[in-house]
């Protein structure tokens, strides 16, 4: 069943654009996948999955959902944002303080995590994207953290913004030109964020995304994972433990 763009609604006060995503179609998920961040390279979804004891990296058909490969994270890691530069990923972890880095095309051959590159940095890791420039990261706080995709370092920290007040918990991260997309943890919103003054310029409502046989019980299986198609410029948009990706566009109404 398609759902289509209403126009924009402007709030009043400080709120920004609201906007309607655009379902083009929906794709099967791993409905026991909690996606933790979500990327697309050349056709293939890349899927980060967290819990202790279950967190997983994963290749994944876009449109079967089928995994065709995995590798499963050490019990005492709880994966988190994951992001593609070049032909390395690069995956947080939620309090372990460490980002693990796999070659993109052997990743699932690791049997030593000793032996895993691997980058250090002080706190949560949340979401994470690369612009092909920089890396972007989120805490759970209400910064983006800009870092050297060679060193992790910090480069520069911005306060995400609404209206003029600190906006926390972004979380998964697309970079797209310009912008950031992220979803407002535990919420429908997604926001779009402009790298320059780290202001939120739009938003899009994503209660009207729901999974085929409704949105699972679980309080937990909140909407999480955002991935930029460049060639067809639309998103694909899935939650924890959905049964449903989906195919969207995000932009202003009419």
């Amino acid at each position: 069943m398609a759902l289509f763009l209403l126009f924009g609604l402007v709030a009043c006060g400080d709120r920004v654009p609201v906007h309607e995503p655009q379902v083009i179609r929906i794709l099967p998920h791993d409905p026991g996948a909690y996606t933790q961040g979500l990327l697309l390279s050349d056709g293939r979804f890349f899927e980060s999955t967290g819990q202790y004891g279950s967190s997983t990296l994963r290749e994944v058909d876009r449109e079967s959902g089928e995994v065709l490969r995995r590798l499963d994270l050490p019990e005492d890691y709880f994966g988190e944002g994951l992001a593609l530069v070049g032909d390395r990923l690069v995956q947080l972890t939620w309090r372990e303080e460490v980002a693990f880095v796999y070659p993109v095309d052997t990743f699932h051959e690791i049997e030593d995590f000793d032996q895993v590159e691997r980058f250090e940095y002080e706190g949560e890791g949340w979401g994470l994207c690369y612009d092909g420039t920089d890396l972007w990261m989120t805490n759970g706080g209400a910064y983006l953290y800009r870092r050297d995709p060679e060193t992790f370092e910090v480069r520069d920290l911005r306060q995400v913004t609404l209206g003029g007040s600190p906006l926390r918990q972004t979380n998964e991260l697309a970079c797209v030109g310009d912008f950031i997309y992220a979803n407002v943890f535990t919420t429908d919103r997604i926001v779009k964020i402009d790298k320059a003054t780290a202001e939120v310029v739009m938003e899009f409502d994503g209660s009207v995304l729901v999974p085929e046989g409704g949105r699972p019980a679980d309080p937990e299986a909140v909407l999480n994972g955002i991935a930029w198609d460049p060639e067809t410029e639309t998103f694909y948009l899935t939650g924890k433990l959905w049964p449903t990706i989906f195919e969207v566009r995000l932009q202003e109404g009419d």
